[in-house]
């Protein structure tokens, strides 16, 4: 008889897991390791607030959002991007439904029962407390409870994530193998720090709706929230990418009116009352919004119009990479073959969010880890079958 091939996926996330669906559907044996004590972490994480899947939108829009998308990635995504998602959710018994944005959710509005149902489809042996150190040979090498352990197989996938949320096991550490590989991990769809005035104090952790933010050249009209720490929430994740390459943002306060009709309402103002009660009065804005002109727009102009258009908001950079969703960076593409292979190492392939791409929330994240799980899955069947 032939021994089974056997592959080892080192990094239990959903990248780490499509390439794991790929290789037991060719008939291989798939081991599973990852350094935490259970698998998918920081993917229930992210099923607390509704599992958002992908984004449902023509490809081109979609591709967009990655930036400058590296053409491996492209190719990834163009093989299996939203509809395919979709697809394949509702092949595990998760229905789906669309919002009014285009974000897809499960129906169960969680990561859990999907979880279950992939992991069961896969049927994966799973090794939890197993942190990857490096290669010896053929052999994986991990740090466990029980001591050092070096794993053989004949195919491993990388899937380690990237470097944030160290306490759901994405903390980066393996980088320190991949010496003059990497792009240096940035924070992305991440808060940024504000040194409040003392007014804003009762504002803290109001939701800022209606709004729209523009840094370099994206722009969100998407919820955002004034915290004790700064801004943070969907609407400045969205632009956090040109923030953090040193973009200014701008919030307009008033995005269904143009300048001549905030002119207009201004001049019909009664001459007696406060600034305060003419923006809140004529101009309907709530004490947050009015709180934020105060706070970024003194001294005042003559003409505040286009200052309530375009508020400069004044922040010292991004929160602590740990505390970002999601980073930027990783390991650099022309370390990899077409299909995601290590080129110093046949047989080893790497997928999901340790690879060196930036994407915003919203669908994109999730759907470049399956993409590239996928893309590198399939990868190393072919190698396997040689």
């Amino acid at each position: 008889m032939l021994r089974q091939k056997s592959a080892l996926i080192i990094g239990g996330g959903p990248a780490g897991l499509m390439a794991a669906e790929e290789l037991s559907t060719a008939g291989i044996a798939v081991t599973i390791a990852d350094a935490m004590p259970s698998i998918g972490r920081k993917f229930l994480m992210a099923g607390k607030s509704g599992l958002n899947l992908t984004k449902s939108e023509d490809y081109d829009s979609f591709l967009a959002a990655y930036g400058d998308a590296n053409q491996t990635l492209e190719k990834a995504i163009q093989a299996f991007g939203p509809d395919d998602v979709v697809s394949w959710a509702e092949d595990l018994g998760q229905a789906t439904f669309t919002g009014s944005t285009g974000r897809v959710f499960p129906k169960a509005m969680k990561a859990s029962p999907l979880l279950r149902a992939w992991i069961a489809r896969v049927g994966p042996t799973i090794l939890t407390r197993h942190r990857w150190v490096g290669f010896d040979g053929d052999a994986a090498l991990f740090e466990t409870p029980e001591g050092p352990k070096a794993i053989a197989a004949d195919t491993t996938i990388l899937a380690m994530g990237g470097g944030s949320w160290a306490r759901l096991g994405s903390d980066g550490r393996w980088a320190d193998q991949f010496e003059g590989l990497m792009t240096p991990f940035r924070p992305s769809n991440c808060g940024f720090i504000v040194d409040w005035s003392p007014h804003m104090t009762k504002h803290l952790g109001t939701p800022i709706k209606g709004t729209k933010l523009t840094s370099g050249a994206l722009t969100s009209r998407g919820e955002w929230v004034i915290s004790e720490r700064g801004i943070e929430g969907g609407g400045v994740y969205t632009v956090s990418r040109e923030m953090r390459d040193g973009h200014s943002l701008t919030v307009d306060l008033l995005p269904d009116r143009n300048v001549d009709e905030i002119r207009l309402a201004l001049s019909k103002a009664r001459s007696k009352d406060s600034l305060t009660t003419t923006l809140r009065k004529v101009l309907k804005l709530d004490p947050a919004k009015i709180a934020l002109f105060s706070e970024f727009g003194r001294p005042f102009p003559d003409d505040i119009a286009p200052l309530l258009k375009f508020l400069p908001i004044q922040h010292l950079g991004p929160r602590p990479i740990d505390e970002a969703i999601s980073t930027a960076g990783g390991l650099r593409f022309d370390a990899l073959t077409d299909d995601l292979m290590l080129k110093s190492r046949p047989g080893v392939f790497c997928a999901g969010e340790m690879l060196d791409w930036d994407a915003p929330t919203g669908g994109y994240l999730l759907t470049a880890c399956f993409a590239t799980g996928r893309m590198a899955g399939r990868a190393a069947v072919s190698y396997l079958k040689g």
